[in-house]
């Protein structure tokens, strides 16, 4: 068991998260990766940003904690989620989450095993929903 009491002085600082995302996005780590590879993290999307189509060896829950954003599978138009909203994500469904293109949007996300990275999601896929 291991229990993690806030934000500690030793813990690592917001985190500017650029690599596998579009625009503007904000990590939080709230827990270290485990050794199975499952991480749990505040992510705050600005308007416009949002992550790379990817998917989870396990599985991963969104909590979407304030704002209003989108989350889509592939193959599928994006949905609204707002604040209280709990995303279930099946292990292998290839996604991304985000802000809308007006508005923040802050999630827990709950990342079981390894998550696997794919290609950048493409506007017309991002703006999909205002269609």
């Amino acid at each position: 068991m291991q229990i993690v009491r806030g934000r500690a002085p030793e813990t690592t600082p917001t985190q500017a998260r650029t690599e596998t995302f579009t625009g503007t996005v904000w990590g939080d780590p709230v827990l270290p990766t485990t050794a199975e590879g499952n991480t749990i993290n505040s992510v705050t999307f600005t308007p416009g940003a949002r992550t790379y189509w990817h998917h989870h060896t396990a599985g991963q829950i969104l909590v979407v904690t304030a704002g209003l954003g989108w989350v889509c599978t592939h193959g599928e138009r994006p949905q609204v989620i707002r604040a209280g909203d709990v995303v279930w994500v099946p292990p292998g469904e290839r996604h991304w989450h985000g802000g809308t293109p007006d508005t923040v949007m802050t999630h827990l996300a709950v990342s079981l095993g390894p998550t696997v990275w794919l290609d950048e999601v493409a506007e017309d896929d991002y703006r999909g929903a205002e269609r």
